[in-house]
This record gives C-alpha cells, sequence and structure tokens, in this order.
C-alpha cells in the first residue's frame, strides 16, 4: 500500500493509478467504447505515480555527468540512484556486477552479444521458444580466432514447455565448448515461467554461463540474480521498462562488471572515454563505457519509479493477483465452441504468466483480432509475436508448409502467414473486462460479426472497408 496524491493505492484500486485507463476509442457501428487492453506483454501503459516523477523531474532535467551547474548536478545523482535502486531490485552484487542503462532488452541482449569474447570452438545455447531479440544476436558472435560462434537451439517439449532433458544432453554433447546458455524467464508466446535456477546450476556444473532475458518477467514476479558463488546465480540478465509500466524508453542490463572492461564498446562517442588524442582512446570504466552519448535520464527515472512502485504493491501479491485472472480467463474461454489453445492451459501445477495463445477454429488470427478491436474495442495481439520458430512449433505447421510461407513472404505477401492470438494480463485488468472479452469472442464463434473486412496482402492484416479512423480526432502534436 502506498500514497500517491492523497490516493491511497492498492491492488483492488490500481486501475486509479493507470494513465488513460477511462479513453474511449471510436467502433465500427459508429459508438465509443472504453478500451480494453489485453495486450500487456508487448507494452504496458503507464502509472501514474511514474508519470508524476517524470513531470516533477522534468523541472530539474539537465545534462548529466561533468556538468558544474546545479540542475547538473542534481541530475547526475539522480541518474546513478536510480542504477542502484535497479541493482537492488535483481539482487546484483554492488562491488562486482553493473547496471547498464539501455533503451530496451533488445539493445541490452546485442550490446552483451558484441561484448562478450568467445574462444575458438565456442558454442553458444539458446533456445526455440526465445523472442527474436535473444536469438538473433547470437547468432552474429564471432571467436576470438573470427571464425562464427556455432550456435545451437536447446528444443521445446510437446506442450512448448523448455526441454531440460535437450538442454542436458547439448550440454554433453559440446562439453567444455558451450561457452553461454541464453534462455527466457518467461514466454511472450505461452507465458511458460522457465526453472531458471535450475538451468542455471546445469548450465554453471558444465562450465558455462548464462544471460536470462527477463523482458517478460519482471513485471509479474520477483527476479533475484543471487550471489556469485551460488550455483545458481544469473551471470547476466536484461529487462525493459515499457513491459514494466515506464514506457519512456528505458531498460537495463545487468551483469559481471569484468566483461565490460576490456576491449571496445558497442556504441562510441562522447560519455564513454576518460581521454582523447589523435593517436590515442582511453575508456572510462563500465557502466558509463557502455553509455555513450547523452543517456536516457527520464527513461532511467521512470524505470526506477516503476520498480519502488510495484515493490510496494508486492511482487508476490502481484503474482497471485494475475494468476486468479489467468485461471479465470481459461475456465471461461474453454466454453467458448471453437476456441483451439496452445500449450498447456492454466493448472495448479503449471507455472506461467498470465498469457493465453488461442485462435478460433477456421478464422485467421488476424481476422479474430480486427474483429474484437474493430467491434468490441479491444486490444489483444496476433501472429507470430517475434518468436517465429516457437508459434509454428505450437501451431504444428509442416516444414514444407513453412517453407511455402516464406517464399510467400519474401515476394511480399503475408496474407497466409500462420499466427495465434494472444491474450496478456496487467495487474490492472479485471474479471468484468475478461467477461466482456468472452462475450465477444461468443459471438465470433458463432459468426455473428461484420463481412466488410478486407485483407491487406502485405501486411497479413484485416481492416474494416467502411471505416475511416481520424487519428487527428484523438490527438495530434500541435
Amino acid at each position: 500500500i502506498m500514497k500517491e496524491d492523497h490516493l491511497v493505492i492498492t491492488l483492488q484500486n490500481i486501475r486509479n493509478a493507470i494513465v488513460g485507463i477511462d479513453k474511449k476509442i471510436p467502433l465500427l457501428n459508429g459508438t465509443t467504447r472504453q478500451y480494453v487492453n489485453f495486450d500487456n506483454a508487448a507494452s504496458t501503459p503507464v502509472l501514474k505515480p511514474v508519470l508524476d516523477t517524470v513531470n516533477q523531474f522534468l523541472e530539474w532535467y539537465s545534462s548529466i555527468h561533468r556538468g558544474t551547474g546545479w540542475k547538473s548536478m542534481l541530475s547526475t545523482h539522480i541518474y546513478e540512484e536510480c542504477r542502484k535502486i535497479l541493482a537492488d531490485f535483481v539482487g546484483a552484487d554492488p562491488e562486482r556486477d553493473t547496471v547498464i542503462f539501455v533503451k530496451h532488452t533488445t539493445e541490452g541482449i546485442n550490446i552483451l552479444s558484441r561484448r562478450l569474447r568467445f574462444p575458438g570452438g565456442a558454442v553458444i545455447l539458446t533456445s526455440m521458444m526465445e523472442h527474436h531479440a535473444n536469438d538473433l544476436p547470437w547468432r552474429f558472435c564471432t571467436c576470438e580466432d573470427g571464425r562464427p560462434v556455432q550456435v545451437e537451439h536447446v528444443h521445446a517439449t510437446e506442450d512448448g514447455e523448455y526441454d531440460i532433458k535437450d538442454l542436458e544432453k547439448k550440454l554433453q554433447e559440446y562439453k567444455g565448448r558451450v561457452c553461454l546458455v541464453a534462455f527466457t524467464a518467461a514466454s511472450n508466446v505461452t507465458g511458460y515461467i522457465n526453472p531458471i535456477y535450475e538451468i542455471a546450476e546445469l548450465c554453471h556444473k558444465a562450465g558455462s554461463i548464462v544471460f536470462v532475458d527477463c523482458a517478460q518477467f519482471t513485471a509479474h514476479h520477483k527476479i533475484d540474480m543471487r550471489p556469485h558463488d551460488d550455483p545458481q546465480h544469473l551471470d547476466f540478465i536484461s529487462f525493459s521498462g515499457h513491459k514494466m509500466y515506464a514506457p519512456f524508453g528505458g531498460g537495463a542490463l545487468v551483469g559481471h562488471r569484468g566483461d565490460f572492461e576490456g576491449g571496445n564498446p558497442m556504441l562510441v562517442g562522447g560519455g564513454c572515454v576518460k581521454m582523447v588524442s589523435m593517436d590515442r582512446i582511453v575508456w572510462e570504466q563500465p557502466p558509463e563505457k557502455e553509455e555513450a552519448g547523452s543517456p536516457n535520464v527520464i527513461g532511467a527515472v521512470s524505470l526506477a519509479r516503476s520498480i519502488s512502485v510495484l515493490e510496494k504493491l508486492g511482487m508476490d501479491n502481484i503474482a497471485e493477483c494475475e494468476r486468479q485472472l489467468t485461471t479465470y480467463a481459461f475456465k471461461k474461454m474453454e466454453q467458448i465452441p471453437n476456441l483451439v489453445f496452445y500449450g498447456k492451459k492454466m493448472s495448479s501445477d503449471i507455472n506461467r504468466l498470465g498469457v493465453i495463445p488461442f485462435n478460433i477454429h477456421g478464422l485467421d488470427d488476424f481476422l479474430t483480432a480486427a474483429i474484437l478491436a474493430y467491434e468490441g474495442g479491444i486490444g489483444v495481439r496476433a501472429g507470430c509475436f517475434c518468436a517465429h520458430p516457437y508459434v509454428k512449433f505450437l501451431l504444428k505447421v509442416p516444414q514444407a508448409q513453412i517453407e511455402e510461407f516464406e517464399e510467400q513472404v519474401i515476394r511480399g505477401n503475408r496474407s497466409n502467414l500462420p499466427g495465434a492470438v494472444r491474450i496478456s494480463f496487467g495487474l490492472y485488468n479485471t474479471i468484468d473486462e475478461i467477461d466482456y472479452l468472452c462475450e465477444r469472442l461468443q459471438r465470433i464463434s458463432r459468426g455473428e460479426y461484420s463481412d466488410s473486412y478486407v485483407l491487406d496482402n502485405e501486411s497479413g492484416m484485416y481492416h474494416p472497408k467502411d471505416f475511416l479512423a481520424n487519428f487527428d480526432e484523438f490527438f495530434r502534436i500541435g
């Protein structure tokens, strides 16, 4: 419980602390309705305490580091205080770890992939359930001898869970060569929460370090990197503010300071150097070494403030609240004809976030999403959620068909791509919103929706041909 501007904020009245919660949006029938957001796995709205803090800080905002003016010194102090808040939040070691501010998880992973050094013959293990951000950067790593690092993908089980047995098999198969195992703390497609500490212990025993993509995790559960001498220690993690009710372009990469001390940073310019001459460069120490250019102080402030709000609400309380929402949603949705779910359904022995992927049998995923948006005012996500291999696996798409789809995409046609609809919960969603979603899905399942939707082959998305979106009516700059 916390008090903000005379409002006592709890999980029971958290909607009062969500910016824009009461906004109404236009529907196909000419009416308006309060927006329902079930796309929190992509980005969350902003918390009022976060926005208030940002607005208050803007009155003091100035350039940081080396500025001699009062506002500059204050901004520098706040920026470094934010770094400490983030370190405490994830259980980083203040003596051995560093917190590098980044734009988002994707940038954090790219920086790490460029900064780690790999010996000749090195192998990196990621998994087939990863977001592209925790797959693609590793594919471009090179060994110190100039050869590409070998990247292998740990399989998923038939239900889409991380296959621990396949991890053990690959650690043995590439014994002595696996230098890094990168995996997600929780899937953005199925919501599965991986046994991150069990995985870390197996990898450390095999002589590998680990990186954990926490983008989908940190707004919902407590993350703890644990001490360096703990076999379940998490060597590196990264996460984003825009998934933590702080969409101001801030994120963090956290891990061993020593791995950033040698070599050249990924980005170079002002702020990352101690001294430059015509023939010599002396880099700053990390984290400054990895933060070239003017840093996003506002992003750091917003992320730190969101962390303080979430911690006061209680991460365990948030997790339980969202678990109840997810359990209720599964029970309601199971009663709707023609719904097809992917992965395991919610049960007492399933550890997962509030993420539910599904389709309506015989209906394109983007068409389902369009109907929910234009006729119900409900925001969801459709497609492959930046996890193409994983979604195709869950949908059991034959390899020959995948290759055919790939050729179509290369020719500019996305209309036949396989995908799913995803709903994802935030701490502010309600039972009433789930009931309303299920009512709309019931109608769609019965075929009760407009026949005016047209398909854009290039994007693969649907829109109603008789609907004109006048966005300027709702918001414009200047």
